[in-house]
């Protein structure tokens, strides 16, 4: 129920800021809006202000179905315009007025998100400190001798400047960046008390979409987990091997251990040949360091064979609170909208050109999932959540794609340019071409939900 309640704010919310957007502007460009609707279908509720403003009678609706909202003006082409009101019509206006009023619904939703980073970094937020996990072998992290317990202090991009590091969030977030656009970066980090750069050349990369996998060819998946057991289920393989809440694990066979995820990594692993092996783990009780056997339990997950323990294994990563003063936060917001504007808009062109896969375009039910996951976790979180789909929403809708906001400033574009408007006859075209490229982007996109859910057997694109 929260992660419906959840996804139905988000929705409500963004379409409501969205046409609030178109609204507001059509109301100072002196265009009469008829009515402002949150949904489509079946009005559930609606009414007219006491006091309209001066020459608008705009009805409020939030109609049954609550994907998508309208603005409806007063426009010669869809009804007949007294000759009094015709200078209040959409389709009278000047051509800059038009391109404004269509332009107005992305930049609120950009306002939003730049608003809503600005409350985050002012309120402060929770986040993983920047202290290095284990990197896997062979990566890149492993290869330029990172190690478990680094602490990354700055990180600069080729050809830019270096970048304070505030979290594990940040460490990611220029990763990615670094890795999308195949440029090295340079770590300053932090190791025994002494600084040190290291380089990490993200321009060798072989993949540069950014999921886990990208990630582990970085050797930087995840912040230090200290490796500590939590609850132990009854009759577990931990149980039957002594291990108790609170052990710190030191070894599990010749393997030193440092990490909770490099912990979980070689359970996990320990039962991919068949049966799993009894190992002697060096543990830490209480500051008395003890060797017990452990044999994991065999399982499945995905059909595929893993070992198991019957325990929580790792500790949460150590937190730090980000927080800034006010006019910092606002500058950083807004350069957080765009700089993920940037890179969507990055991501989307190689999508087209088939260097990424199509399997990153997500729909309603990942922003469901992940809306439920933010609320759970507080309000902050969702903040940030409502920010980045806002960011994502405004950017889709300045694509040029004729049934979109964008489509309709290309529109104006050719306008300005020949000095004529686009004729009905290729105007009903585009829209329908639009509409079925928008159709298709939507099933594909509701495809990657449920096979990535797997659901129904779906293989993943």
């Amino acid at each position: 129920m929260l992660t419906l309640l959840s996804f139905l704010v988000v929705i409500c919310v963004l379409i409501a800021v969205h046409e609030w957007g178109h609204y507001r502007m059509a109301v100072a460009c002196g265009v009469k809006v008829l009515r402002f609707s949150i949904g489509f279908g079946k009005t559930l509720w609606s009414w007219k202000p006491k006091k309209p403003r001066p020459g608008q009678d705009t009805e409020f609706v939030i109609a049954a179905i609550p994907f998508g909202g309208y603005v409806k003006m007063l426009d010669e082409r869809e009804g007949e315009v007294a000759p009094q009101e015709r200078h209040r019509a959409f389709n009278t206006q000047p051509l800059r007025a038009r391109a404004l009023i269509v332009a107005a619904g992305p930049v609120a939703n950009l306002a939003l998100a730049a608003a809503l980073y600005t409350l985050i970094g002012w309120v402060g937020i929770d986040e993983p400190r920047a202290l290095l996990a284990p990197p896997a072998a062979g990566s890149l992290a492993q290869k330029a001798g990172l190690q478990a317990g680094d602490e990354v202090r700055r990180i600069t991009l080729a050809g830019g400047g270096a970048q304070e590091v505030a979290s594990f969030e940040t460490v990611r977030w220029l990763l990615t960046q670094g890795a999308v656009d195949g440029v090295d970066v340079t770590l300053q980090i932090s190791r025994d008390g002494a600084e040190r750069q290291v380089q990490l050349p993200l321009s060798q990369l072989a993949r540069r979409e950014p999921d886990a996998q990208m990630f582990r060819e970085i050797g930087i998946a995840s912040p230090l987990r200290q490796p500590l057991i939590g609850s132990v289920l009854p009759g577990g393989a931990a149980e039957k091997a002594g291990l108790k809440e609170g052990d710190r694990v030191l070894r599990m066979g010749h393997v030193p251990v440092t990490d909770g995820q490099q912990l979980r990594e070689l359970i996990r692993e320990s039962g991919a040949r068949g049966a799993p092996p009894a190992k002697e783990w060096l543990i830490d009780r209480h500051g008395q360091r003890l060797s017990l056997s452990v044999q994991p339990e065999p399982a499945q997950e995905q059909g595929q064979p893993i070992g198991r323990i019957g325990a929580m294994v790792g500790a949460a990563p150590e937190m730090t609170l980000v927080r800034y003063g006010p006019v910092q936060a606002a500058v950083k917001g807004v350069a957080k909208v765009w700089e993920t504007s940037a890179l969507t808009l990055r991501l989307m062109g190689r999508m087209v050109m088939g260097q990424i896969s199509l399997r990153n375009i997500s729909g309603p039910v990942a922003i469901a999932g992940y809306a439920g996951q933010a609320a759970r976790l507080g309000p902050v979180y969702f903040l940030g959540l409502l920010a980045f789909v806002s960011v994502s929403l405004g950017v889709l809708n300045l694509l040029p794609l004729p049934v979109l906001d964008g489509g309709h400033l290309m529109y104006y574009l050719w306008e300005a340019v020949t000095g004529r408007p686009v004729t009905d006859a290729w105007m009903q075209r585009l829209q329908k071409g639009g509409a079925a490229l928008l159709f298709a982007m939507m099933l594909l996109a509701l495809y990657n939900d449920i096979a990535s859910q797997g659901w129904l057997g779906l293989p993943s694109l």
